[in-house]
């Protein structure tokens, strides 16, 4: 990992993660509410991102979800437009150029995605994090409140905070739900009886108590321990890379309190400000860690300080490595420059497929063990099963039509083929076709599929049997 010049009065402290004491127990994180420009923008970016999250899932396009990834029965909407199976590759190549772009974004900016866009930190800092301090208190006060005896206050308090946050896990699970099964079900599971839908019912009380057990207990170990892009990013971060780092050129040598002129000092106080709003708990001033999600409490933090001791801003500051070491400006590197050419040439390959995509799909296979039948003197059949996927948003009526020989084709239980809107739909029919058509034992046929008299489709399939 690349790291900023260490000033550590502690030189164990990359042994372990902060949130862990020397004997491998948990150390609590008491948080003082960092104030200051940059945590204000945070929170309105906050507020937008909780209005869009609750909201978007009621959002529909043409009658479809703004946002649904149905993983159980394929059905993916994105923006209204409704992805199937048979479209895996398009899906497929707009996750990895989501990665590719989750790379590119943090070689430039470091992690700060984590800390101004993941749900985990939003719902974690500006939703729970806030109920605790307006329950339980600033820090000091819950500290002492963990520490006294059991009595009304104590059981009132935390019994209130929890119950708040198990509420509140509720409605982020059915909301979280409503993404992969759509409102519309989840309403039905909400209105039938619990033995009608088990496994939602199942679902929404799993995803409840694990909400619940992260936010109420887990918190920043998601971030530190589990979460993988965290350790992503150690292998994407260099010394262009813009962080939230400590200027220790012009912050050491420290000293404590306010500094006079000529003392050969630097501007840090070490008044630990910046450690006591920091939501893993790391020291910044120990250079880019692992653990820090680039949230900028501890900019806040030390321009509160600055202000107070009579200090130029921007101690701790976005900046790269190069920037603080020898004052270059951002460069964008030759690496950031080869991602950025995949990414677009990823957006342009899904662009071409979007555009290209067939509104309607069809394949046609003969029957699997299924020989020839003779159709009176003169003609053979063979059984065929027809897929076909309707991605529009109105029914759609098909006629086929053997285009390269005659031949008649008869739909079992049938007489035409509609399928509905965004459905699929799967049918047998009967292809006959004259002995004197058939030169070889097995034919190459085309079938045309027509919609209101204009083709569509031509599929490929064979025709077996053959009369010397």
């Amino acid at each position: 990992m690349i790291t900023n010049e260490i000033f550590s009065d502690d030189p164990t402290f990359r042994d372990r993660i902060p949130t862990v004491t020397e004997d491998g127990k948990r150390r609590w994180m008491y948080l003082w509410q960092p104030k200051g420009k940059w945590y204000n923008r945070r929170s309105i970016l906050s507020v937008v991102y909780v209005i869009v999250f609750f909201s978007l899932p009621f959002v529909k396009i043409n009658g479809n979800h703004a946002m649904m990834l149905n993983i159980v029965e394929g059905k993916f909407s994105i923006l209204g437009m409704v992805f199937w199976p048979q479209d895996f590759f398009i899906f497929g190549l707009a996750m990895v150029s989501f990665v590719v772009f989750i790379v590119l974004f943090t070689m430039i900016f470091g992690r700060i995605f984590c800390g101004w866009a993941c749900p985990q930190t939003i719902f974690m800092e500006m939703l729970f994090r806030r109920i605790e301090w307006w329950i339980e208190g600033n820090p000091n006060q819950q500290r002492a409140l963990n520490a006294e005896p059991w009595n009304g206050i104590k059981i009132f308090k935390k019994t209130l905070k929890h119950l708040v946050f198990f509420v509140l896990s509720f409605v982020i699970a059915n909301t979280f739900l409503s993404y992969i099964i759509g409102t519309d079900q989840l309403f039905h599971i909400m209105k039938d009886p619990v033995t009608a839908h088990v496994g939602g019912f199942a679902a929404i009380i799993g995803f409840t108590f694990v909400f619940y057990g992260v936010y109420a207990f887990m918190r920043e170990i998601v971030c530190t321990v589990v979460c993988p892009y965290g350790r992503l990013q150690g292998v994407l971060l260099d010394k262009n890379t813009v962080v939230v780092a400590y200027d220790y050129n012009r912050g050491e040598p420290r000293g404590k309190g306010k500094h006079t002129e000529g003392d050969a000092l630097g501007d840090c106080i070490e008044c630990h400000q910046c450690e006591v709003v920091c939501p893993t708990g790391i020291d910044i001033k120990n250079g880019t860690q692992l653990e820090c999600i680039n949230c900028t409490a501890c900019i806040d933090a030390c321009n509160n300080v600055m202000d107070r001791i009579g200090k130029p801003q921007g101690l701790i500051r976005f900046a790269s490595e190069n920037e603080i070491a020898t004052k270059q400006p951002f460069r964008f590197t030759t690496r950031m420059k080869l991602y950025s050419a995949v990414l677009v040439l990823l957006i342009a390959a899904i662009s071409f497929m979007l555009i290209t995509r067939d509104d309607v799909q069809v394949s046609v296979l003969r029957a699997k063990g299924q020989m020839y039948q003779e159709v009176g003197k003169d003609s053979l059949s063979n059984l065929y099963t027809i897929n076909l996927t309707n991605k529009t948003h109105k029914n759609v009526a098909l006629v086929l039509q053997v285009e390269n020989m005659k031949g008649e084709i008869k739909f079992i239980g049938q007489n035409k083929i509609v399928v509905n809107k965004e459905a699929q739909l799967e049918a047998m029919f009967f292809l006959t076709i004259n002995k004197h058509e058939l030169k070889k034992r097995e034919t190459e046929l085309k079938i045309g599929v027509y919609e209101d008299g204009k083709k569509i489709h031509t599929v490929k399939t064979s025709f077996l049997g053959y009369v010397e």
